[in-house]
């Protein structure tokens, strides 16, 4: 057996290698379980002949099998699949978080904007709802809502929020 490694691992890895995209170790395996079968054929190793041909072959087809016996199941999931799952349940400490991190950007908007959120996303009124409530035009509610959001944006640092144009020069 050490002789049949030696003589022909390395040309056979190559080979397997190749076959799989560079999966290392999927390659080794296939490499050994192909000089396994070899040994267990005793009738190859004694016989005198080239054995590479046939060591080429019965890996191609081990990596064939393979290749087909992965489609016709399930994909496989490895070991750290399940702590992604729960580290990616959000559990109340989650919702404390985001709730006090919520609380300190509602802080840095102006009491108008604070109102108009409030009765808007909170409440659930329509922007002709909250004009009324608030006693001023629906034009108004959109405008302090626009600006609230985009303030909130800001504070809360989400990408792709546009901070306010600086004032232009005075001519």
């Amino acid at each position: 057996m050490r002789s049949l490694y030696e003589q022909h691992a390395r040309p056979l890895q190559g080979y397997v290698l190749q076959l799989l995209g560079g999966d290392v170790q999927r390659a080794e395996d296939v490499v050994q379980e192909t000089l396994l079968r070899c040994w267990r054929n005793q009738q190859l190793v004694g016989s005198g002949q080239d054995l590479r041909p046939w060591l080429f072959k019965v890996a191609r087809n081990l990596v064939i099998d393979d290749y087909r016996l992965r489609r016709a199941r399930p994909k496989e999931v490895d070991g750290a699949a399940w702590l992604e799952d729960v580290l990616s349940e959000a559990d109340d400490v989650d919702q404390v978080l985001s709730s006090l991190v919520l609380v300190e950007a509602f802080r840095t908007l102006s009491h108008a904007h604070r109102e108009v959120l409030y009765e808007t996303y909170y409440t659930g009124r329509s922007t002709r709802e909250v004009s009324h409530v608030l006693g001023i035009p629906p034009g108004t509610v959109k405008s302090r809502l626009y600006h609230a959001v985009r303030k909130l944006r800001l504070a809360l640092d989400v990408p792709g929020a546009v901070a306010e144009k600086p004032a232009a020069p005075a001519k």
